[in-house]
């Protein structure tokens, strides 16, 4: 192989030991990422479980109704997409806005129209290239999301199901299972359906002789519309925190295949250098004996 070869050989093992320099350490601040955002996911569950277990219990009250619950559906559905805002994390992004893609699709087949409502960078910036009607361009995912800023998306969400611009909302997310597994899930978010609600209801038959008794004021209804935004607020939050560890874990394992692809490139670079360079010095010496052979 000739010196500039070599040379090239050597200079593309720098490039990779730098790119792995880079996943690396792009994989530690994943996985400490990680961490903190399964910590905030579990300390969630708690505050959403007991909301829901209450919106359940109101539920039972005899002549029960609610804008929230209502059955007759228009034409349009809001479709919410968490994504994140940034990539090199695998399939996350692609299989999220996949799902969501395939959802919308099946909703405008059967008649429906579509507004989307892109959670994220990676999200607004898929739907505007399709040319989709985009509800809210402002909320992004990030580390530092807050119950008060989740109330804050619901109120704009709740704002426009009960203006009537759209009379269903669905959300699309990744849920984080494992470090190695994220399912990209879809859900409906309004309005609440009561048979989710009554099944619920029925697994725990002493909380509901114990709720049977439950009077609310000024009444039923009036409690279960005022409760709606913190539910809405707290699924959200939940499926955000969620999200956002699922995010993390799967650019967690990106970046380690990553790393580890270019650790067996570097081996494979310099095995390849140490026998071009073998090889020149032994054309070296050859020449060398060569030489003193034709002086003798």
């Amino acid at each position: 192989m000739a010196t500039a070869n070599i040379k090239d050989v050597k200079r593309r093992i720098k490039s990779v030991e730098s790119t792995m320099l880079i996943t690396k350490a792009m994989e530690l601040v994943a996985t400490s990422k990680l961490r903190g955002a399964k910590e905030k996911a579990v300390a969630s569950q708690p505050y959403f479980s007991t909301l829901y277990e209450t919106m359940c219990e109101i539920q039972q009250d005899r002549g029960f109704k609610s804008i929230y619950t209502k059955k007759e559906f228009l034409k349009t559905v809001l479709v919410v997409v968490l994504a994140g805002d940034r990539g090199l994390a695998g399939g996350f992004n692609h299989n999220v806005l996949k799902l969501a893609e395939e959802k919308i699709k099946s909703l405008e087949k059967d008649g429906r129209t579509v507004i989307v409502f892109p959670i994220g960078k990676k999200a607004v910036e898929y739907f505007e290239k399709r040319k989709y009607e985009i509800y809210n361009k402002e909320y992004q995912i990030s580390d530092n999301l807050t119950m008060s800023k989740a109330l804050r998306l619901s109120d704009s969400i709740i704002s426009g199901f009960r203006k009537g611009i759209y009379d269903k909302v669905e959300l699309v997310y990744t849920t984080f299972v494992s470090t190695l597994t994220q399912n990209a899930v879809s859900l409906t978010v309004l309005p609440i359906e009561s048979k989710d609600l009554k099944d619920k209801e029925q697994a725990d038959t002493d909380k509901s002789k114990k709720t049977a008794l439950t009077l609310y004021e000024p009444s039923a209804e009036e409690v279960f519309d005022g409760l709606i935004p913190r539910y809405i607020s707290g699924l959200l939050f939940c499926s955000i925190t969620d999200s956002y560890a699922a995010e993390q874990a799967a650019r967690r394992t990106a970046m380690e295949s990553a790393s580890d692809n270019a650790n067996e490139m570097i081996e494979s670079l310099s095995l390849l250098y140490n026998r071009a360079r073998q090889a020149q010095i032994t054309q070296e010496l050859n020449e060398i004996v060569a030489g003193q052979m034709g002086n003798n």
